[in-house]
């Protein structure tokens, strides 16, 4: 399989470029320990003055916190996030960052040779897993492969029959397994109609086979 990745890895690298470019914090971007304060404040329903009574500090430089014009001492911000009942690392976060959102029509799709169908569930987006999800007819098989990475599959739709040196095991809708992938295996279709796996592994095990197939 690893010779169809490479018009595949392009299309899905460019959407990941993207993506990152619309979604990336600036670097020079500095945590607003005042904002993440606020917002869970808020989000407990407490005001300055219980924050205040509960932490031990005043109403006024809880007040310049929140506004960023002071910037709490790591005992304050210990005694912050115990009022609020959040870890203090909650308040170094920024939670403004938007979460990576890849709809259906921009998964990278790529046809591969006896009818089936390979698409990439989060368009190479994801910095450490690949999630694929295969559509292949009755009768299709991968042919005998190997890659580096642990490997995961869930069967979606379908029978499917795995097969890794002594051992073939065949699974439907709901099923899963995993093996390590550096072992030779097959994956076929053994059911009367088409089936749907999700096959998932590191990232760098994919980069690894491409690389490896390119030499």
């Amino acid at each position: 399989m690893s010779e169809l990745y490479g018009e595949f890895d392009q299309r899905s690298s460019k959407l990941a470029a993207e993506k990152q470019t619309t979604s990336a914090t600036p670097a020079a971007a500095c945590v607003q320990v005042g904002r993440e304060t606020r917002k869970w404040r808020q989000a407990r329903g407490l005001t300055l003055a219980q924050v205040s009574e509960a932490s031990g500090l005043n109403v006024g430089y809880l007040s310049q916190i929140e506004n960023d014009k002071a910037v709490p001492s790591l005992e304050a911000l210990a005694a912050i996030a115990n009022a609020l009942d959040v870890p203090p690392a909650w308040l170094l976060l920024d939670s403004s960052t938007p979460p990576r959102v890849v709809r259906t029509h921009e998964r990278p799709r790529t046809p591969m040779p006896g009818g089936a169908m390979l698409t990439e569930v989060d368009a190479g987006t994801s910095r450490d897993v690949c999630i694929l999800e295969v559509t292949a007819p009755p009768g299709h098989a991968t042919g005998v492969h190997a890659h580096h990475g642990d490997e995961h599959h869930v069967v979606l739709t379908g029978r499917w029959r795995l097969t890794q040196g002594d051992h073939s095991v065949e699974l439907g809708p709901g099923d899963y397994l995993a093996w390590d992938p550096a072992v030779p295996h097959d994956v076929e279709n053994i059911g009367a109609e088409p089936g749907t796996i999700l096959v998932i592994y590191p990232r760098r095990g994919r980069r690894a086979a491409e690389d490896r197939a390119k030499t």
